[in-house]
């Protein structure tokens, strides 16, 4: 991936360093700006910095302004240069971090944490397609896995770098990660293209042209299926350390460790899926993994111990990003390819939208009183009704669900060129 300077056009960017932007973007506006909140949620209650209902919103007002960021991507990316979109996402976040140490009201802290949100959306749909092209075809799906590592990379960082800065304060924590973001943009600054978007403004039109009815039964079918998985992750993604701190009544130090091995399954996870999509197909993958990931979600409501909740943790945190790279997958088997960066957009924001709603359901239970076993049953419950939304929709389809292919692109996405396309 480390092309010869020598060998680039005049003023182009090395793959590498548009690789390593790509990662720092993802590390910032997912990484950090989500992830970092899950181990502070039980720390600013127990500052009262904030109530654990209001805390609670707080945490869901992130993922609201995901699906916000989500949404108005493509269209600001259309009327904006991709680099100085892409720097002001990630200066954005550093702000939002500077702004929650202090804490001045709820409404204050809500615009923060919604903002911070917005900008990861914004980076999770547009920093990867624009540094991708930049790197050889034989080597993007490489360069995709190192960028989408930023995910488990910021989840291990969160449980282990966020309880080392609360030894120096609660607002000191958050100016810290606000410092580490700055760090990082700064770092990969000069890594984004500078041309003018002309493709992206032919590609957001090009979207906004492809409709939903154009997607055949099986890829309709996963747009729900993929919001529902949203649902079911929720639970551990916003509130695993509270109900380990709070509701275990184990210290913050045991919570952290089980948000490092959530982050640890985070880092792993779409490599272990890819690898037995390549063998079994990613519909058979998919479906195995929901099944799994319905029991893995299930365990914490029936079990606080804490070999069992270990299991769990690492278990869903794998699924996080897995789900994303066999959907991804499944997709591109399915939707012909011209439709399928249309196709995954609206995956994306059947995601984000399954992802606020939770939140904020989740949250408003917690506040009525509800225990935590609720919140996994119901995430357990979402995972099982997304296999059977996938399910139903492939018997619709008449076909074997679990019958791997051999060659081919078949709709059951069992092909190796599928499999190229999706780390492509």
């Amino acid at each position: 991936m480390r092309a010869s300077t020598a060998d680039l056009p005049d003023g182009a960017i090395p793959a590498w360093r548009a690789t390593f932007a790509g990662f720092a973007a993802i590390l910032v506006g997912i990484g950090l700006a989500r992830f970092a909140y899950t181990p502070l949620l039980p720390a600013l209650i127990h500052a009262g910095w904030f109530a654990a209902s209001p805390a609670a919103y707080l945490g869901a007002a992130n993922l609201a302004g995901y699906l916000a960021g989500a949404l108005l991507a493509h269209s600001l990316a259309a009327r904006l240069p991709v680099a100085p979109l892409l720097r002001g996402m990630m200066v954005l976040v550093a702000a939002a971090f500077v702004g929650c140490a202090f804490p001045l009201s709820f409404p204050w802290y809500f615009l923060w944490r919604f903002a911070s949100g917005f900008a990861g959306g914004a980076l999770m749909a547009l920093a990867a397609p624009a540094v991708l092209p930049l790197v050889s075809a034989g080597r993007r799906g490489m360069a995709g896995g190192i960028i989408f590592a930023a995910v488990g990379i910021g989840i291990i960082a969160s449980g282990t770098l966020v309880p080392l800065l609360l030894l120096g304060g609660l607002r000191e924590t958050w100016l810290g990660l606000g410092a580490l973001s700055l760090v990082l943009t700064a770092l990969a600054w000069g890594g984004w293209p500078t041309d003018p978007p002309v493709g992206r403004v032919v590609q957001a039109r090009a979207t906004r042209t492809m409709g939903l009815p154009r997607l055949g039964l099986q890829a309709r079918a996963l747009l729900p299926a993929y919001g529902l998985i949203a649902v079911g992750l929720v639970p551990h993604m916003v509130f695993l350390v509270d109900f380990v701190v709070r509701g275990l009544g184990q210290a913050m130090t045991v919570g952290a460790f089980q948000w490092v091995l959530f982050g640890v399954g985070a880092c792993l996870g779409p490599v272990a899926s890819g690898a037995v999509a390549d063998r079994v197909g990613f519909v058979t993958t998919l479906r195995l993994s929901l099944v799994v990931e319905a029991v893995a979600v299930s365990v914490p409501a029936f079990s606080g111990w804490a070999p069992a909740v270990a299991l769990s943790s690492l278990a869903v945190g794998a699924f996080v990003p897995a789900s994303s790279v066999l959907v991804l997958g499944r997709l591109n088997a399915l939707v012909a390819p011209e439709r399928q960066r249309a196709a995954w957009g609206w995956a994306t924001t059947a995601f984000a939208i399954g992802q606020a709603l939770a939140a904020y359901g989740f949250a408003f239970l917690l506040a009525t009183g509800a225990p935590f076993a609720v919140l996994f049953l119901l995430g357990s419950g979402a995972l099982a009704a997304a296999l059977l939304v996938d399910l139903g929709a492939g018997l619709r389809a008449g076909q074997r669900s679990f019958t791997p292919s051999r060659g081919g692109a078949d709709p059951n996405g069992c092909a190796a060129p599928a499999r190229r396309s999706a780390r492509s």
